[in-house]
């Protein structure tokens, strides 16, 4: 990559915003890192020497001074139902594209309904939720289809070992109280009150594992541009338990990469003309996985390796999904072929 092309990082002072600019650096951009809080960009500027600068997303002059000179804008601070819009203007304005790692189907459903047409009309690309929550799944489901045919069903599963919340995330589920959405008869449709649940076998990753029904972003990245009946997402339980609890702490250093301990398996089971497959994606700490495949899509896009051409994509909409996969080297990645969907299948 040429190492003249920059990239903003919004929300840089961020959990997951410190990750995708050492990743950014780490394959040669130059970063511009942008906060709303100038006393911790500059408390981070004691061990990080690129730029940064101060901007709002109330204020547009600022959003367009801090991005100024920026190839792309990755934004990783949420809740996104209040940054991803003032950002993606900003990113229009300047004519460059914008990525975000939101997991909220309205922040993402916000940016489809009020910018595609004219991201499309203006030639930028907007790829909204293009990290672990959104994008890893539409990969993975891209990548076990036949994208030119109708498939019938997709499963995902995501189980964790653990979820120690960052701040953010907490922020972001006392903001958001929008009805969520599955896909049924190639409809999004309201989840189901209450919340099915139902077991999932995570083989040796997790075991068996209590799960609920509970769709993030993928849900729309996927729909988008994959003909599928019928999608629905499952979540673990205990995960899930750990998350509400307000006496979780947030997660901690655990390695040299400064990622936690957790572990992550992503289940998606595909059924497509009388076939069904599972692809399983394992890994270490959901948020710090997110940047290699922020960075990949962003160096991927700046290179001229997509199909985009204007408006809200996906990862494996633009990108050869089964590329993109093997060039994670955070992730694992197996297919099992040809399985019975019983073996597979939530079972309530």
């Amino acid at each position: 990559m040429n190492n003249k092309m920059t990239v903003a990082v919004y929300g840089a002072t961020g959990h997951t915003g410190r990750f995708v600019v050492a990743e950014l650096k780490r394959r040669g951009f130059g970063v511009v890192r942008i906060g709303r809080d100038a006393e911790r960009l500059k408390e981070i500027s004691a061990n990080d020497d690129s730029p940064w600068r101060v901007a709002s997303t109330d204020d547009p002059q600022q959003l367009d001074a801090a991005i100024r000179g920026a190839h792309a804008v990755i934004n990783c601070a949420g809740p996104f139902l209040d940054t991803a819009l003032p950002i993606v203007d900003a990113a229009l304005r300047a004519g460059i594209p914008y990525l975000d790692v939101t997991a909220e189907q309205p922040a993402l459903q916000a940016i489809i309904d009020q910018r595609h047409a004219g991201a499309r009309d203006a030639g930028v690309s907007l790829i909204p939720a293009a990290a672990f929550y959104g994008g890893l799944a539409d990969l993975l489901v891209t990548a076990a289809v036949d994208a030119d045919q109708p498939i019938e069903r997709v499963d995902i599963a995501v189980g964790l070992d653990s979820w120690h919340p960052t701040r953010g995330t907490r922020v972001t589920g006392e903001r958001n109280h929008a009805t969520r959405f599955v896909q049924r008869s190639g409809k999004l449709t309201p989840l189901p009150s209450p919340m099915p649940e139902g077991a999932w076998s995570f083989a040796e990753v997790l075991g068996d594992a209590e799960v609920v029904m509970l769709p993030f972003t993928e849900v729309l990245t996927v729909s988008r541009h994959l003909r599928v009946d019928t999608l629905e997402s499952w979540f673990g339980l205990a995960a899930l338990r750990e998350l509400r609890d307000p006496n979780t702490p947030p997660p901690q250093p655990h390695d040299d990469m400064g990622r936690s301990a957790q572990q992550f398996v992503m289940d998606v089971v595909v059924a497509q003309s009388g076939v069904t497959r599972r692809v399983t994606a394992t890994g270490q700490d959901i948020y710090a996985v997110s940047a290699p495949i922020i960075v990949e899509a962003t160096e991927r896009l700046l290179s001229g390796k997509s199909v985009s051409k204007g408006g809200v994509v996906s990862l494996g909409e633009i990108f050869d999904a089964s590329d993109f996969l093997a060039a994670l080297d955070t992730v694992k990645v197996v297919f099992d072929e040809k399985k019975s969907l019983a073996e597979f299948s939530v079972q309530g």
